[in-house]
């Protein structure tokens, strides 16, 4: 096999943790399930399209009962979907739904993968899945994975039936299947055959559903199922309850399980490669039989397991040691087998409950700096180790200190971050992306989950004379009054950051734009000037420069007047100092409880959007959903608007306002809104503007939406430039007070809209048509009425990705809306 310095930095990122790695209190049978798991040599790799598409029931029993190593290929990080705890989406809530599968896969065992692929919303069929996706360049990242990770057979979530559901899950089962055959052809990609070498699986299946229904196999399929309900004795759970804490791991997505109790099972049908007759793994050789001391390997691992002590684990070390060596006399860069070899490792630190931390005295340091560290290490077993040294940023720090007994070593390490050391930027959104895929220039990086550690220290210590090394991230530890001790990654950021006021800055109605740029510095204030990269020639003006020297920041108040075009102009703002160096990032961070802070460095840029709009001096009222953007748009379009989060709404309450827009899927998570609907429609026949956005099926606590009956249906029109049909003279909103044109429908992003109702009363207008080609026409994506003294709006078109896109036609129809509250 062929291996060099790129593979094994791609096995490392894979392999090693985020966060830290420690191996106290692992309980025994948890070690001696992963014994079990080390002399196992079976691998499968599961296939699909997004995070939440996996089968965590199957990924975990094949995972804890068969004890296979097993991998979940996403061709996407789920981009393009929704997001129920916040307000990021795009390449946030990417970064989000990312780290939430990682999460799943520590909870059911499983490894993580994933394409370049951009998830770029719903879609309905394949054929429109890679009109936006580039096949052939798709087709090489799984061929590459399969070649990377070597599966013995391989799992598609989906078949490759068009219509049956989401066009992105289709596309992933017939990538699957073409590079079933392609891995193993040294004709494909042979480009990648520098860093491995050709792979055949054994057979690819479908993991074969009903929707609910017990599956029903056609006639002649040949198919095995897996009884995923049973307990596990060694684990004191059942496969079930592991996947439900898995799936409950994708909280973006609103995916909390409970397990299902007693029998239950899952289905895989052969599609491709040889037939069995009772198992699917059969004919698959165990990888121990072609290694050296393979024989002498299995019966090593036999006897610790058979004669494996549960109460006195550092008894179970002198055998584990002889597995060690038998392993180090392996000579293989296969995966699987540094899987093995680091996997030994694990256990015996484990059995000796050691504690290996790498701590940083604080979360972040700036390029340029230095930084106070501490390697912490702790044996508490009766075994001697030896602490002999850590190589970390290419140096060697020698300790050479032997504990035992519970002792513990704590040294201190200084780092230093050179101007050309990495800053901790997420490897695939280094470059721009181009036809909705990732630009990932390094091969060895395609199929990472996320960067390995900003920093690492290699530690080597021995047992029995016996040299072990383990990777350990470098972290950031400290304790929470709440939540106790609190551990977080390292990062590593640039030294100057630019942070802009507004992500869309508006210019509306003649008026110049005026907004703050902020440029804060590692150290001390940096001479230089700031730039903006895309207008015209004196389109825009610094007003006032203030410096900050104790908040090490310089903040500059620009304008923007009326030589910019109208629409909307994307603009780059950069720092250039007077030595000739540009920044031009700002900086990022996400928190949420149950995944790491995730940081990153977007590009410095803004959306200049430039309109000749008609608007009112407006209040608005803007009870949230599931969490957008929307009201910052408003605020900056120069609405009034007041976050409606609490106290009752009653027609009293709602009376000063001239709009009430209520959030996304409101009426999925909001229950104020369920229980007073009838005060809103209140509001309304009194002469109020109400605005509701879309709502999906799935957990609608109420079919009453509207002051008349209406339902919704899950249609949808996912091509943004799709065909769309107005009657111009069938409402106000079309014609005022900003008038509306089929070109405002142009330049939409990612689909027109969602969950469109289907049925609804006659007494709704509804003037617009949409519909993907090859579909009938749908007019629900506006339904309008005026009922009493007031107006009512329902709209299922993607308010919550337009607007905060600075799409100006639907910056234009959605003020228009809001201005029927000019009553």
């Amino acid at each position: 096999m062929k291996l060099n310095t790129s593979l094994f930095l791609f096995l490392f990122s894979v392999l090693c943790p985020l966060v830290s790695w420690s191996a106290d209190r692992h309980p025994s049978s948890e070690i001696y399930h992963q014994l079990l798991k080390l002399r196992e040599t079976k691998r499968v790799l599961y296939i699909a399209a997004h995070p939440d598409d996996e089968n965590t029931r199957l990924i975990a029993y094949l995972g804890n009962k068969e004890h296979l190593q097993v991998g979940y290929l996403s061709l996407t990080r789920g981009d393009g979907g929704q997001n129920l705890i916040g307000k990021e989406l795009g390449v946030e809530l990417g970064m989000i739904r990312t780290q939430e599968l990682l999460r799943a896969r520590e909870t059911d065992g499983g490894q993580q993968f994933f394409s370049r692929a951009i998830d770029f919303g719903y879609s309905k069929n394949p054929n429109e899945t890679l009109n936006n996706w580039d096949k052939e360049k798709l087709l090489s990242d799984v061929v590459w994975i399969i070649r990377n990770y070597q599966p013995d057979i391989i799992i598609n979530r989906f078949n490759t039936t068009p219509g049956t559901t989401h066009g992105h899950h289709t596309t992933s089962a017939i990538l699957s299947i073409e590079a079933f055959s392609a891995a193993a052809d040294p004709n494909a990609f042979p480009e990648q055959l520098d860093m491995v070498e050709t792979w055949k699986a054994k057979r690819v299946f479908w993991n074969a559903y009903s929707w609910g229904r017990p599956y029903e196999p056609e006639a002649g399929s040949l198919y095995h199922a897996f009884p995923v309900g049973e307990y596990n004795d060694l684990l004191g759970t059942t496969y079930a309850q592991i996947a439900a804490d898995s799936r409950t791991m994708h909280k973006s997505q609103g995916f909390g399980s409970t397990a299902s109790v007693g029998n239950s099972e899952d289905v895989i049908e052969l599609v491709e490669g040889e037939k069995f007759e009772s198992s699917p793994f059969e004919g698959i050789e165990n990888r121990w039989n072609n290694v050296a001391h393979g024989d002498q390997i299995k019966v090593a691992l036999d006897k610790v397991i058979k004669e494996f002590d549960f109460v006195h684990l550092d008894k179970n070390i002198p055998a584990l040691i002889e597995i060690k060596k038998l392993l180090d006399d392996v000579d293989s860069s296969e995966k699987w087998v540094l899987d093995k070899k680091k996997l030994i490792n694990e256990i015996i630190a484990q059995s000796l409950g050691l504690k290996i931390e790498f701590l940083a005295e604080k979360q972040q340091a700036y390029l340029g700096e230095e930084l106070s560290s501490t390697l912490l290490f702790n044996n508490p077993s009766p075994v001697p180790v030896e602490l002999v040294k850590i190589d970390v940023q290419g140096g060697n720090h020698s300790i050479n200190t032997t504990l035992t007994n519970n002792e513990v070593k704590r040294e201190p390490i200084r780092l230093e971050f050179g101007k050309d050391s990495p800053i901790s930027q997420p490897y695939w959104i280094e470059n721009e992306p181009k036809d909705n895929l990732f630009q990932v220039k390094e091969q060895s990086k395609i199929g990472m989950p996320f960067n390995g550690p900003t920093v690492s220290g290699k530690v080597t210590f021995k047992v029995a004379d016996e040299l072990l090394e383990m990777d350990i991230p470098l972290k950031y530890k400290y304790n929470d009054p709440v939540d106790g001790e609190v551990n977080q990654p390292f990062v590593v950021l640039p030294p100057v950051q630019l942070s802009i006021e507004q992500e869309q800055v508006y210019a509306i109605s003649g008026k110049p734009a005026i907004f703050s740029i902020n440029v804060s510095f590692a150290k001390d204030i940096v001479d230089g000037k700031l730039e903006l990269i895309g207008l015209p020639q004196g389109a825009y003006k610094v007003l006032n420069e203030f410096s900050h020297p104790e908040k090490k920041e310089k903040i500059y108040q620009l304008s923007i007047n009326g030589d910019a075009k109208l629409g909307k102009t994307t603009v780059k703002a950069q720092y250039v100092t007077v030595s000739g160096d540009i920044f031009d990032t700002g900086l990022r961070h996400i928190s949420y409880k149950h995944i790491p802070e995730l940081t990153y460095f977007p590009e410095a840029t803004f959306d200049l959007i430039k309109l000749d709009l008609k608007m009112s001096d407006q209040r608005i009222g803007y009870i949230p959903g599931a969490g957008d953007d929307v009201p910052e748009v408003l605020k900056s379009l120069g609405y009034n608007v007041t976050m409606l989060e609490s106290g009752r709404l009653t027609k009293e309450s709602l009376a000063p306002f001239n709009t009430i827009i209520i959030g996304i899927r409101a009426f999925n998570v909001n229950d104020q809104v369920v229980e007073q609907f009838n005060d809103l429609m209140e509001y309304v026949e009194s002469g109020g503007n109400l605005i509701v956005q879309y709502n999906t099926t799935a957990s609608l606590k109420t079919n009453h939406l509207g002051p008349y009956p209406f339902d919704i249906s899950r249609k949808r029109v996912s091509v943004e430039d799709s065909p769309v049909e107005i009657d111009f003279k069938a409402h106000k909103v079309l014609q005022g007070p900003n008038k509306i044109s089929i070109e405002d429908f142009d330049n939409w992003i990612q689909e027109r809209g969602l969950y469109f109702p289907d049925h609804w009363d006659e007494h709704y207008v509804t003037p617009i048509s949409m519909h993907d080609l090859g579909e009938s026409p749908s007019k629900g994506s506006l339904l309008l009425v005026n009922y009493g003294k007031g107006a009512y709006t329902y709209s299922g078109i993607s308010w919550f990705r337009l607007l905060p896109a600075g799409v100006p036609g639907a910056i234009k129809l959605f003020v228009n809306l809001i201005e029927q509250g000019n009553g």
